[in-house]
């Protein structure tokens, strides 16, 4: 913005790609008749109140509006907004919301059916008596399951078939389908019961031990698989992955293919023991489980390149990586890293035609940890990818007419992915963040307006950090929404997603394993 020797203001942002500006004496009349129709909700001024469709999005005839008011009046717009909380809040609470949408959320439903349903399984077959090797099998079974589970193929094939629920769809459906990005939930389910018939498996075998030179080697196998099965799951815990990122992802990388390397060993010298060690191996299920994981952990680093990347910075806290190796769709992110083996980070992507042609797509990256801070201070001339672009949270939303949109931060650029998608539902965006125009630019400004001609822009150098459940309460009702979309850190998406979804509103916002 124009710096100014003014006391602190409020700066309410509506810009066109083109970049052109009418005379300010048209923008303040303008900006006082849309005040008078938004009063109370809006930090920004209103050119209209018909966006019923997608297509007000790409309206590029817009011109930009610059409006400037003091601290004062800004105050008295929330105050407005705190008068008339009865009245914005007037659903009905869910029964028994705190239990359903904290305790028993989608992922924790879903890890309970995997992991509950093994453990009945295992307790009837330590009961009524079976062989190691059965344990051994269901062991592989769910690896298998819970390997495959994150692999960019099976992932993308998951999100296109419940992304593809079409709009006539019940309410109801629509709502369920959307959970498909709460999958992590059978990931670690199965994980920890696949620990539970490996634990079976080792106990039963050291019970039944003879000592000879190849079974002594089978026992250590064993025992150190063991310990590598609970290392994963230990540094997997949020709590640790949390607050130690980089030796999560280290340990369960590099634990998953030391497994992988010894279980082909463990299977090998079983079979030596046998008579026939080809008709051993082909009649063992987890023989073939096996071969399936090999591949699966295979494939995506088959396609790791280094590829260039076009460094944009837009602020000491934000930068733009611009990417031509390949064209994403709607709702895909990719991986990179600055090292092949180490430090790699997913990011959402949206495209580049609309405002950077000369390249594919790209990522917005803003200060938030070692990698990202270097990325910002270093921007780096070549990054390494692996896999394929993957679908995540944000395709689900395809399957509604009219969302509401709600962001913090860096959590914009996830959001931008919908501008490429032309079945996207109308929406309205609700933007809260630190001097928008100067940490993240005119053009990233341009590209939310055309997601909204009208964005709900919240600057909090100037108002400082607002609740904006009343305003998202506001523009859903006043929009007719069908569904909220939340990105933001954890826990205000935690928080909101909770507040609208006891409230009976169809709410969604990225988990920590998404």
């Amino acid at each position: 913005m124009i710096e100014s020797s003014l006391p602190p203001v409020m700066e309410i942002q509506q810009v066109s790609p083109a970049h052109t500006r009418t005379p300010s004496g048209t923008s303040m009349e303008t900006a006082n008749t849309m005040e008078q129709t938004s009063r109370g909700v809006q930090t920004h001024s209103r050119s209209t109140s018909t966006a019923s469709d997608s297509s007000y999005a790409s309206d590029t005839s817009v011109s930009p509006l610059v409006v400037r008011e003091k601290r004062e009046s800004y105050q008295s717009v929330w105050s407005d907004i705190e008068a008339q909380k009865h009245e914005i809040d007037d659903f009905s609470r869910k029964r028994f919301g705190f239990v359903r949408y904290t305790v028993l959320t989608v992922y924790r439903r879903l890890f309970s059916l995997a992991f509950i349903g093994n453990a009945i399984a295992f307790i009837v077959l330590m009961t009524k008596g079976t062989a190691p090797l059965d344990l051994v099998n269901a062991s592989a079974v769910n690896l298998a399951v819970c390997g495959l589970c994150r692999h960019p193929l099976v992932i993308n094939a998951l999100f296109l078939t419940f992304g593809s629920v079409p709009r006539s769809t019940p309410m109801r459906l629509r709502r369920l389908a959307c959970k498909i990005f709460h999958l992590g939930g059978v990931h670690s389910g199965t994980g920890v019961a696949s620990c539970v018939w490996y634990i079976g498996f080792a106990a039963l075998y050291t019970y039944h031990f003879e000592a000879s030179p190849a079974s002594i080697a089978v026992l250590v196998l064993v025992w150190f698989v063991l310990l590598l099965l609970l290392a994963i799951i230990a540094v997997a815990h949020p709590a640790f992955r949390i607050k130690r990122h980089d030796y999560f992802e280290l340990t369960h990388r590099f634990s998953n293919w030391a497994i992988l390397a010894l279980f082909w060993v463990l299977i090998f010298l079983l079979a030596n023991e046998e008579p026939s060690m080809s008709t051993f191996l082909v009649n063992l299920p987890a023989f073939w489980i096996l071969i399936l994981l090999t591949v699966a952990t295979i494939h995506p680093w088959l396609l790791l390149r280094r590829v260039p990347v076009k460094a944009e910075p837009l602020s000491a806290h934000a930068v733009r990586l611009h990417f031509s190796h390949a064209t994403v769709r709607f709702g895909q992110g990719i991986s990179v890293a600055r090292h092949p083996l180490a430090d790699w980070h997913s990011f959402a992507s949206f495209t580049d035609q609309f405002d950077t042609p000369d390249t594919k797509f790209s990522c917005l990256v803003s200060k938030a940890g070692d990698w990202t801070r270097k990325a910002i201070a270093d921007p780096p001339t070549h990054l390494w990818k692996r896999g394929v672009p993957t679908y995540g949270f944000g395709y689900v939303f395809r399957m509604f007419e009219r969302i509401i949109v709600v962001t913090t931060g860096s959590g914009i650029g996830p959001c931008l992915s919908f501008i490429e998608d032309a079945r996207r539902p109308a929406m309205r965006v609700v933007w809260q963040t630190k001097s928008p125009l100067k940490t993240y630019g005119q053009r990233t400004l341009d590209l939310v307006n055309r997601m909204d001609a009208d964005p709900v822009v919240i600057d909090t150098s100037v108002s400082g950090r607002v609740d904006m459940l009343p305003i998202v309460l506001k523009l859903y009702k006043d929009f007719d929404a069908q569904a909220v979309c939340v990105i933001s850190n954890p826990h205000m998406t935690r928080s909101l997603v909770y507040g609208l979804e006891t409230r009976g509103i169809a709410a969604y916002g990225p988990i920590f394993d998404s």
